[in-house]
């Protein structure tokens, strides 16, 4: 019975990991705080900080999935003597590359101290508020920028836009602030529209959780460390999420074309003000 309560809590976070990785929502805070209140516990409990990393990958793999034309598009054309510089597969993954520096660097410094001081569901619920208020002004301030049509096809990241999605990447260290949310706003600041700023944060995701990831299980110990169950648990976890990370993309993307991101941010308080009243009357 107990086996199965835990494959079942795996189950209700992968769908939790897959609805909110992409929104401007913070997956790993909505984990963290769900991991507290299922009670989902391992013999380590470094299993479940390494659990919600590595069942994020679940959701990435829906990004390669959706967007393999492009991806696909990137390989063949890799090389600029066929298609000329700008337009080569190898300056797009070169300005991924480039936008991952500043959260490789800030995230290998800072990496042990946000586990040990900012994984609860207090500091989440902060987080999650403030960074609300930070999507509310950020939209209004950027309005022009955010209503532009232009998708990742129609533009040519620079380096400086490159540079500073990276940066604003950086507060994604926070938990409960969002990357997805972060590389957004980090988008408007550098001039993209929102369509286009999500999508290259869908293509940033794929180099950050796979490096976040393997941190994450050598800092464990390896795979080889966890029990059957444990593992049984991540692999559902990473299915459940790929599944449901499907058809939370699309329509992420549709809803962007038509409507302002702010209702993201509302939702993000009031969840705060909810976990915060939660955990005043101990109910997590």
């Amino acid at each position: 019975m107990e086996t199965i309560i835990f494959i079942l809590k795996s189950v209700i976070l992968g769908i939790v990991e897959g609805i909110t990785e992409f929104l401007p929502v913070s997956s790993t805070g909505h984990l963290i705080i769900f991991t507290n209140l299922l009670k989902f516990e391992s013999i380590s409990p470094k299993y479940v900080e390494m659990y919600t990393y590595v069942i994020q990958l679940g959701a990435i793999l829906a990004v390669v999935v959706l967007y393999w034309s492009k991806i696909k598009e990137t390989l063949l054309n890799f090389f600029p003597k066929k298609v000329g510089f700008e337009k080569s597969g190898f300056r797009f993954w070169l300005m991924i590359v480039l936008a991952c520096v500043p959260g490789g660097v800030f995230g290998i410094l800072l990496d042990d101290l946000a586990d040990k001081y900012l994984f609860s569901p207090w500091t989440v619920a902060i987080a999650l508020f403030f960074g609300g208020i930070l999507m509310i002004y950020a939209e209004n301030k950027l309005r022009k920028k955010r209503r532009s049509k232009q998708t990742l096809n129609d533009v040519i990241i620079t380096p400086k836009q490159a540079l500073v999605v990276g940066f604003f990447q950086c507060l994604a260290i926070i938990p409960g602030m969002s990357r997805s949310a972060s590389t957004i706003i980090g988008g408007w600041v550098a001039g993209l529209s929102t369509v286009a700023a999500a999508e290259f944060s869908f293509f940033l995701a794929i180099p950050v959780m796979c490096g976040m990831s393997l941190l994450k299980i050598i800092k464990i110990g390896g795979l080889g460390t966890i029990t059957g169950l444990e593992i049984a648990s991540l692999v559902v976890g990473f299915i459940v999420s790929f599944i449901v990370a499907i058809f939370v993309i699309d329509k992420f993307i549709s809803f962007l074309k038509r409507k302002p991101m702010r209702i993201f941010a509302f939702y993000r308080m009031l969840f705060a003000i909810i976990v915060i009243v939660a955990g005043a009357f101990k109910l997590m």
